[in-house]
């Protein structure tokens, strides 16, 4: 099953994400299928690529309940 997810990046106390396609299995900062985003908590600054976030939630991808909160706003 594909998820729509985050994995996190840089530093301690520095948090940053990357909103991925990948499978639930992997480990959460394992490989991922394609990158579909970036998302700041510090600056709040969101990066969505939407038309590929809709591609792959009409193949069947389930995006976690913090991607949804993020792809509404």
């Amino acid at each position: 099953m594909i998820k729509i997810r985050l994995t996190r990046k840089g530093k301690i106390h520095q948090p940053s994400y990357r909103i991925v396609a990948m499978e639930s299995t992997v480990k959460r900062d394992g490989k991922y299928i394609e990158k579909l985003g970036n998302y700041d908590p510090i600056s709040k600054k969101v990066e969505i690529n939407k038309e590929r976030i809709e591609y792959w939630i009409s193949k069947g991808a389930i995006p976690t309940d913090t991607v949804k909160r993020l792809i509404k706003n």
